[in-house]
């Protein structure tokens, strides 16, 4: 590829944010381009001092329609269209007065953060930007001969190419910028295309996209040899993609995934109510627990299997304050996610410095309404968020005993918990603290006896008599196909267990419950995470 240099004689400028602009449009004026502009830009443009037309003078045609008419012209799209080394193109340019525009500045109306806003209906249409997106792909579809901007990040590098090609610029990033371009309108018909299905209630829309700008290129994926960047979609959810990172080492792959699982599950805690934390792990929780305070819980948390817990990630769902940040370094961590942090708790956690303190300003909300996306060969797996939670549900007693309100209590935070780990889950809880987690386990019973053991190599560790298993009760985000899964809960000491039901030998499982005198509940309400 050469460089084939285009010199930029003139340019059309139409930006709804204008960071950045009057310094770009002066070193472009410095550089002998003639500016054309729009509506707002060219006013900001002129009242800066600097020559400009506006396009309405380019093309003889006033804007109109409250401004939905104003670039949608043969003067402007054959002057973006127009392959500067064709003769037919040049001699249809000479016979309608066609002017070249060698490089095209826009960037769209925000639709996105107008529907972040919560604004209505016919606001987020009218900030359907028409004009923009077709001018932009114009342009880059002739990158040939056109430079395309669409946002101003971009601006110094067009400058720098100005000034070190006599006012031309080159081939190679007039296509890097075309790429991005077709990349920012896919993206945005994406948030318009999936604001509207939902809108429709459309559950499956005949076409689906996803669009989304980057926040980070990754060192690797799950593995070194994968490729791997970190995007942030129109969807705000408090997290990962909107925290500040404080400090530490650029965040890995596995570092993002694990943090997500850890603050979508911490977000089941309502901070006004509780504090609250989650350790994960490989994208599993290994302790979760309430408490009147973040230490307290950490502490309780970490005690289900502080072995597991070296190296994981922690999320807490209120202010990071010191005593808690004083625990938390206690054990090597990696990732530490909070909405807040006190400042001496982040001078503590400053001593730290490889370890990452995230502050993502809120917490997810568990029943907010969204979708999740998944590859497979060739397709996409679309589903709407898991937003059940457990205080919703319709809890029937299936068993001739009904459960204690402290058993009760323990069944609702073991149920919140298995929402947020792989299936096949059997959760162990106890005084609002998990005491034994089975995560991912092909079969149930498996799951139940994993999760028995880690509670026994708990014990063993904080050399207590016995297991916390002895009087918790259980929880399992599907139902029980058979009474053995159920049964080896029992056997680990579980005295009230939380299902679904809907098993065909629901009955079996329930006749097993009242043979042990254990009290069982079923919520109606499935939780597999695969």
């Amino acid at each position: 590829m050469t460089d084939h240099p285009r010199r930029v004689t003139r340019a059309l400028l139409s930006v709804s944010d204008k960071i950045g602009l009057i310094e770009f449009a002066k070193a472009l004026a410095g550089h002998g381009v003639e500016l054309v502009s729009t509506g707002g830009t060219a006013k900001a443009i002129a009242a800066a001092g600097l020559k400009v037309k506006d396009v309405s003078e380019l093309t003889g045609f006033p804007e109109m329609m409250d401004g939905r008419v104003k670039t949608l012209h043969p003067k402007v799209h054959g002057g973006l269209l127009a392959i500067r080394d064709n003769k037919e193109h040049a001699d249809a340019m000479k016979a309608h007065g066609i002017a070249p525009i060698d490089l095209l500045v826009v960037n769209l109306y925000p639709f996105e953060a107008t529907v972040d806003k919560g604004a209505g209906y016919e606001d987020c249409i009218e900030n359907i930007d028409i004009g923009g997106p077709a001018m932009i792909r114009a342009a880059a579809k002739n990158h040939d001969d056109v430079a395309v901007v669409v946002e101003a990040q971009d601006y110094p590098a067009v400058l720098d190419e100005l000034a070190a090609n006599a006012g031309a610029t080159t081939l190679s990033l007039r296509r890097r910028l075309a790429a991005k371009a077709y990349a920012r309108t896919a993206a945005y018909d994406a948030a318009i295309s999936n604001w509207f299905a939902a809108e429709l209630k459309d559950d499956a829309p005949d076409f689906r996209g996803f669009g989304g700008r980057l926040i980070q290129s990754l060192r690797y994926g799950e593995n070194p040899h994968q490729t791997a960047a970190f995007y942030a979609t129109p969807d705000k959810r408090p997290g990962v993609s909107t925290a500040r990172q404080l400090q530490g080492k650029e965040l890995s792959y596995n570092n993002i995934n694990d943090t997500d699982a850890a603050y979508e599950c911490v977000g089941e805690f309502d901070p006004t109510r509780t504090a609250a934390c989650v350790i994960v792990k490989h994208a599993n929780p290994c302790g979760v627990a309430e408490g009147p305070d973040l230490v307290t819980a950490y502490r309780r948390a970490l005690a289900c299997d502080s072995t597991s817990a070296y190296g994981g990630i922690i999320a807490v769902n209120r202010t990071l304050d010191a005593e808690a940040a004083r625990a938390i370094i206690g054990i090597f961590t990696e990732v530490i996610i909070a909405p807040d942090a006190t400042e001496e708790a982040i001078s503590i956690i400053g001593g730290r410095k490889n370890l990452r303190l995230l502050l993502a300003g809120g917490l997810p909300d568990p029943r907010t309404v969204g979708l999740t996306a998944k590859t497979v060969a060739g397709g996409l797996l679309v589903q709407s968020r898991d937003n059940a939670v457990v205080e919703d549900m319709d809890i029937k007693v299936a068993t001739r005993r009904a459960p204690t309100d402290a058993e009760l209590r323990d069944l609702k935070f073991a149920f919140r918990v298995a929402k947020h780990v792989k299936s096949n889950t059997i959760i162990y809880a106890k005084d609002l603290a998990t005491v034994g987690i089975g995560a991912g386990q092909m079969s149930r019973v498996d799951s139940a006896r994993i999760a028995a053991r880690k509670a026994q190599d708990a014990a063993a560790e904080l050399k207590l008599a016995e297991p916390l298993t002895r009087g918790s009760v259980v929880a399992s985000d599907a139902f029980f196909p058979f009474a053995d899964g159920m049964l080896a809960c029992i056997e680990a000491g579980a005295t009230a267990v939380i299902q679904p039901g809907g098993s065909l030998r629901d009955e079996e499982v329930i006749k097993a419950a009242d043979d042990h005198g254990i009290a069982m509940v079923f919520t109606g309400v499935r939780h597999f995470r695969h």
